[in-house]
């Protein structure tokens, strides 16, 4: 097995659930979350303390496949941030690399779950994962680690910058998905791409970055940058290359969705986790999707997440040229 660390966010999720008030209706193309009068008092259904933030989902899914997982993030010393290393530790997560930033608290997101739809309006105060700038690359030299997975950094590309030159003296791969505020800085991130080995965006973010409307034209614009590029389309599926094989393929399964959060870092990671174990590029995009689908189908980021040893079925996945 490897070595891998999840560079990222660590939040607590305060999940509020019900069936009625925090339905969306549809203004143009947007919903809106128009059931709430101000002023008012609301019921809901029920309330739910989870752990959420890319970092330790990442870390969570390599560790329950076995491997060395290891998460570099800051964290506050509160109650949130209790709950964060304890599940952590519990997970068999190494912590002894979290950052505890003088003065900051651990990131709190407040999760407004409508259970009939699976859609979720998110209120988040980053806390302490609102800065990455103070934590050291140098960790890595005391871990040298075989990947470095990163999640997005809030848009500090410095910070990326550092580390990914760090992994690539140590050569430890880097797989990236960057999030909205790298996608602002197109220049600067299309100048990282080069140390990465393995790049993982929406069909949004990818056209954000590269010319092209359908995924053949983008997937061969940013193989251009990085080998295997994973580009997903939500409950379209997704494309994927390696440089050698080209796979289209749909969702692992057809389920009802309970929950979205953590869907595309559960996709992620749970590919990562299966190629870093030696599986196939192809067999590791199917664990990923498995991974993905049990992730929407439970309450939270967390509860969803597979282990290595779990017998998953055919999938649609087609190879194309």
């Amino acid at each position: 097995m490897a070595r891998i660390v999840s560079l990222g966010s660590a939040l607590q999720d305060i999940y509020l659930i019900d069936h009625d008030d925090f339905a969306g209706s549809k203004v143009g193309n947007i919903e809106k979350l128009e059931q709430i009068n101000i002023g008012s008092k609301v019921d809901i259904d029920r309330i739910s303390f989870e752990v959420g933030g890319g970092g330790t989902n990442s870390a969570v899914t390599f560790a329950r496949h076995g491997h060395e997982a290891i998460f570099l993030g800051n964290v506050g010393v509160d109650p949130a941030g209790q709950a964060v290393e304890e599940l952590l530790n519990d997970e068999g997560v190494d912590t002894s690399y979290i950052v505890h930033p003088k003065n900051a608290k651990t990131g709190v997101s407040v999760v407004l779950l409508d259970t009939k739809s699976g859609e979720r309006t998110i209120l988040t105060c980053r806390g302490a994962s609102a800065r990455f700038y103070n934590l050291d690359e140098n960790d890595l030299d005391l871990i040298k680690p075989d990947w470095l997975y990163v999640t997005s950094l809030r848009g500090d590309l410095e910070t990326n910058l550092r580390f990914f030159e760090k992994a690539k003296e140590l050569g430890c791969k880097i797989m990236f998905n960057p999030g909205k505020m790298e996608l602002q800085e197109k220049k600067k991130l299309l100048g990282l791409l080069e140390d990465v080995d393995v790049l993982l965006l929406n069909k949004a973010e990818a056209a954000e970055i590269v010319p092209g409307k359908i995924l053949e034209e983008l997937l061969s614009h940013l193989s251009a940058y990085v080998k295997t590029v994973i580009i997903t389309t939500g409950s379209m599926g997704a494309i994927a290359t390696d440089g050698k094989e080209t796979y289209r393929f749909g969702i692992y399964e057809d389920i009802p969705v309970k929950d979205t959060t953590g869907a595309g870092d559960s996709f992620g990671s749970g590919f990562l986790a299966h190629l870093a174990a030696g599986n196939s590029f192809k067999d590791s995009l199917i664990f990923g999707a498995a991974n993905s689908t049990s992730v929407v189908s439970k309450l939270g980021a967390k509860n969803g997440i597979l282990y290595g040893d779990t017998d998953l079925h055919p999938m649609p996945i087609q190879r194309i040229s």
